[in-house]
């Protein structure tokens, strides 16, 4: 309990998830323990966060690592900004906890995790068939969600917006 993650939430794609949890793209995980988020670092990660341009995210393909199936965002380099940037304020945070490298894993967005070593090739490939008419998936990234472990699920305790651009002004030709 209280472990937290930094998230990004793709409702557009709640349809295509396998995994049991709704669709994602994590940022970073773990965070700091809850006990440790108090007002000041809210303050930090709004700021973190406001300084940054919302922008959309494309899911076009389905890629692969043993045992899952997930998305890729395009261009993943703005999630990757955005974990650069929280890094940098709390460099003791190591993405997944090392178990992956000190960079932890690509982004993603997990669509399947729940077949075995002997299964989870065939299943994917169905399951990949049945989904790929609903891609690509368009999402418009606004906020990064702190999300908290309560011991059964992950909630949602606070989100931090990104900046909105104003629409440009396009004169009429």
């Amino acid at each position: 309990m209280g472990d937290t993650a930094l998230s990004i939430r793709v409702p557009e794609a709640d349809a295509l998830v396998r995994a049991g949890f709704p669709a994602h793209v994590t940022v970073l995980y773990p965070f700091l323990h809850e006990s440790l988020i108090g007002a000041g670092e809210r303050r930090e990660l709004a700021g973190i966060f406001g300084d940054r341009d919302a922008f959309e995210l494309e899911f076009r393909e389905f890629r692969r690592w043993p045992g899952v199936l997930y998305l890729a965002p395009e261009p993943d380099d703005l999630v990757r900004g955005l974990t650069d940037a929280v890094r940098v304020r709390w460099p003791e945070v190591v993405p997944y906890r090392g178990v992956f490298g000190s960079g932890g894993l690509a982004p993603h967005l997990t669509v399947a995790n729940s077949e075995g070593p002997a299964t989870w090739r065939a299943a994917y490939d169905l399951v990949e068939r049945e989904l790929a008419p609903m891609l690509p998936v368009v999402s418009k990234v606004r906020e990064v969600a702190l999300i908290v472990w309560d011991g059964e699920r992950w909630c949602e305790r606070e989100a931090y917006p990104l900046r909105d651009l104003p629409a440009q002004n396009v004169p009429y030709e």
